[in-house]
């Protein structure tokens, strides 16, 4: 008989057997961020009496209407993750503790593609999912405030993953955990925040492998994030030396006027205080020592976006031209002569800027001081290709035909490959290595053989399988681009 209610640092929780697997959703792993907590690092939770019941997932963080939040209650008091186990017992399984994506503006921890079911079954694994803020109430920089309270505001998002953190290494034993064998794996905005955690000294000691996909600049400056939130006390009619009205806003409020920015305009800050030096600069000098990585990208990160934007269908030659100049300069596309500017080429380029070329940056400044496995994912949508978030249903192995969504697995094909990954994953979270006999051998990453394993219907090795790299790496060096 499964063990369903757990003893953990703040009372009794009783959770449900679903699909042979122990959960236990909506446990508070930090006080409510809510009243004079807006925009504060999270706090310990207040303990319960008697036995919560933990058979329903807490509310999601603020944020924009999206499909993947329809039906779900959002609140400034989001705080919760849940856990999948084969078992409550003292077996000491690995941990993996997933951070999801959405730009840091959209997403939760109780999205159906996140279920655990399949990796606590198929790896005897415990899995941890996590809602942290988002957006301006995440990610707001109120430094300039001078408030000591608000000194670390452009962060909460981040602080409330090491709470999160925290509560696993205090608590995960009694779920059937080791909290001595932590693995965080994210995508996109989870991947950002994962590099930011391996360089900040309060996440130390709280994970002991990261599993990186699809990561793009990891913090933006103090200067700009200052800015960003100028504009947005503007936008609201408040002084920054009233950051007493800002808090008393109603959420609904700050979350509209927030939303009329531009993507990522509240993300993580390199602050100087939690964030101390930047992952780009930080991560060469060894700041991510002794964790081993798996990271990697897709082929055709940016087609997503495109994908998503109906009116890029119609973009011409000397639109998508002015666009590629206006961001990188007049004479830009002389660097790729051989292709015409159509939507190919831009999402070519985007998907370089934006992703490929920053994870394999990061991923060279990884194994200088610890082993990397690096992947490419290469396996395509019928509609999107190898587009961004679209191993989220390989990694998970969410298989069902009425699973995934816009992203459901078709094939037997895909059903395979998502099955070798799968076990990858897991095989990374027991012994920080992704080698498993449903793929060839996998060598670890290095700057001299550039080894990567491409992942697709026919999955191999290949080294330095990017075409664009020595563009990009001479375009970053004579026009200055940040690497990050």
């Amino acid at each position: 008989m499964a063990n369903l209610v757990v003893d953990t640092t703040c009372g009794k929780v009783k959770g449900e057997r679903i699909n042979g697997v122990s959960v236990w959703k909506g446990i508070p792993y930090a006080k409510p961020p809510i009243g004079e907590l807006r925009f504060r690092p999270p706090e310990e939770p207040v303990p319960w009496p008697g036995i919560r019941e933990a058979t329903r997932f807490g509310p999601i963080a603020m944020q924009p209407d999206s499909p993947n939040s329809a039906g779900q209650a959002k609140s400034e008091d989001c705080l919760y993750l849940n856990v999948w186990s084969p078992d409550a017992d003292d077996r000491r399984r690995p941990v993996m503790v997933w951070l999801h994506g959405g730009a840091f503006a959209f997403g939760s921890g109780s999205e159906s593609m996140y279920d655990g079911t399949s990796f606590a079954l198929a790896g005897d694994v415990v899995v941890v999912t996590l809602n942290y803020r988002l957006g301006a109430f995440g990610f707001l920089y109120l430094g300039e405030s001078g408030l000591d309270r608000y000194a670390v505001s452009g962060n909460c998002g981040l602080l409330d993953q090491i709470a999160a953190l925290r509560w696993v290494r205090d608590n995960i034993q009694s779920f059937g955990g080791d909290p001595h064998q932590v693995t965080v794996f994210g995508e996109s905005a989870g991947a950002i925040s994962i590099l930011n955690l391996l360089v900040m000294p309060e996440a130390k000691g709280l994970f002991h492998r990261a599993i990186i996909e699809s990561p793009s600049r990891a913090a933006m400056e103090a200067e700009q994030a200052a800015a960003n939130a100028r504009s947005l006390l503007n936008a609201l009619n408040v002084r920054m030396d009233d950051i007493g009205k800002l808090v008393q806003l109603p959420a609904e409020v700050l979350l509209k006027a927030s939303t009329a920015f531009p993507q990522m305009s509240f993300s993580p800050v390199a602050d100087g205080i939690t964030i101390p030096e930047r992952a780009d600069t930080a991560i060469p000098k060894g700041a991510a020592k002794s964790i081993p990585v798996l990271i990697g990208s897709n082929q055709e990160e940016y087609r997503f976006f495109t994908g998503m934007d109906p009116s890029s269908r119609q973009w011409g030659e000397k639109e998508i031209s002015a666009r590629l100049e206006q961001m990188f300069g007049p004479g830009f596309l002389r660097l790729f002569p051989s292709q015409k500017p159509d939507l190919d080429l831009y999402n070519r380029i985007m998907s370089y800027f934006l992703f490929i070329f920053p994870t394999i940056k990061y991923a060279e400044a990884l194994a200088s001081h610890e082993p990397v496995w690096m992947y490419q994912f290469r396996f395509k949508h019928p509609a999107l290709g190898a587009c961004h978030a679209f191993e989220l249903p390989f990694v998970w192995n969410r298989t069902n035909r009425q699973e995934g969504g816009l992203f459901r697995i078709e094939t037997e094909e895909g059903r395979e490959l998502a099955d070798r990954m799968h076990h990858a994953w897991i095989a990374f979270a027991r012994a920080g290595n992704p080698n498993t006999p449903k793929l060839p051998a996998w060598p670890k990453f290095d700057v001299n053989q550039r080894a990567v394993m491409v992942l697709d219907s026919d999955c191999r090795i290949e080294a330095d399988p990017f075409p664009d790299r020595r563009i990009w790496e001479s375009i970053f060096q004579q026009m200055g681009l940040r690497k990050n």
